[in-house]
């Protein structure tokens, strides 16, 4: 009976240490090191304008409909861009209904850029990433967007695609991936180039 009491004892005890140090230091030590290192990302690379309004985060895509702005990828994710049902389609490469939700896209996507039947479409304007909520597109896909974008907002062409060259990233690490374009960044400086004319 001591034995089993100085067990039970010493399981409690170390319960109670691990509990400490795993539900409560660690975390601790995780979130004020987040903190001190990468502020911006640990908060969530919120995106705030010059009142302090919170209009979108650099790591989630959001919908624009409006003619006036860049579109990003689709989305799958609940009733789209929805970051709490974050997911993509799960179709597979020989899925029908992804191939004709494909043609379909690319018929819309030509018809709202007011592309030519022969212009190729960019795969990522009409796929939807894994997650749904993928924040960039291609270069090609923003330049196609950009006459749309420029007629929408009676804007020379050149200083719309001006500022596609200018948020344009670079792949990671020079190596990784494929340039790419911000669309929350980019409308955000459309509406700010709109604002100072």
């Amino acid at each position: 009976m001591k034995t089993l009491l100085l067990e039970l004892k010493s399981s409690v005890l170390l319960t109670l240490v691990f509990a400490v140090l795993l539900c409560g230091a660690y975390p601790l030590a995780v979130w004020a090191g987040g903190q001190l290192l990468f502020p911006t990302k640990a908060n969530g690379s919120l995106i705030t304008d010059k009142a302090g309004t919170v209009r979108g985060s650099q790591l989630l895509a959001q919908n624009f409909s409006s003619d006036s702005y860049f579109q990003p990828r689709p989305s799958a994710a609940g009733t789209g861009y929805d970051a709490t049902a974050s997911s993509g389609t799960n179709l597979g490469p020989t899925s029908q209904k992804l191939a004709d939700t494909i043609k379909a896209a690319v018929a819309a996507y030509r018809t709202t850029n007011g592309l030519a039947a022969d212009v190729a479409v960019p795969a990522d304007a009409v796929t939807s990433s894994g997650s749904g909520l993928d924040p960039h597109v291609s270069v090609a896909n923003a330049q196609l967007q950009a006459a749309r974008v420029a007629k929408a907002r009676s804007l020379p062409l050149a200083t719309v695609v001006g500022l596609i060259a200018a948020h344009t990233e670079d792949r990671d690490w020079t190596v990784f991936g494929e340039p790419r374009v911000n669309v929350l960044l980019l409308n955000l400086a459309l509406d700010e180039s709109a604002s100072s004319r």
